[in-house]
């Protein structure tokens, strides 16, 4: 599942930059500088991200959020703290957004046991 969310997430990216105009292409390059570091490190930013899309229930903006918390080595405890903000903010309605984020989890530890990396 998530190496073909890389793949699939790479190939229509790649068709958004040939055939978006230029305010697509500028809201693209945004949406890749407002995680890099500022005041708040990229973790931090990452987290929030997690959050806020657990919450607005996009289980693609989780996985992506996930990949790149796993790249930035974030424990299961640190993901399992950012999944309970997610669940308070939310309520309910994040539980089975909670088990997407569980599931991509799960196989990101999965890969990173088998030797395998996971680049966006």
């Amino acid at each position: 599942m998530v190496e073909e969310f890389v793949n699939y997430r790479a190939k229509l990216n790649q068709l958004i930059e040939k055939k978006g105009n230029l305010h697509t292409k500028r809201f693209m390059n945004l949406d890749a500088q407002v995680y890099e570091k500022g005041v708040l490190d990229t973790k931090t930013k990452e987290m929030l991200g997690l959050v806020a899309s657990m919450v607005l229930r996009c289980n693609d903006c989780i996985t992506y959020h996930m990949i790149r918390l796993f790249q930035l080595g974030t424990s299961d405890e640190e993901f399992f703290e950012v999944f309970n903000v997610a669940l308070i903010v939310g309520g309910s309605i994040v539980i089975p957004h909670l088990r997407k984020a569980v599931e991509v989890l799960e196989e990101l530890r999965e890969l990173e046991k088998n030797g395998k990396t996971v680049s966006l």
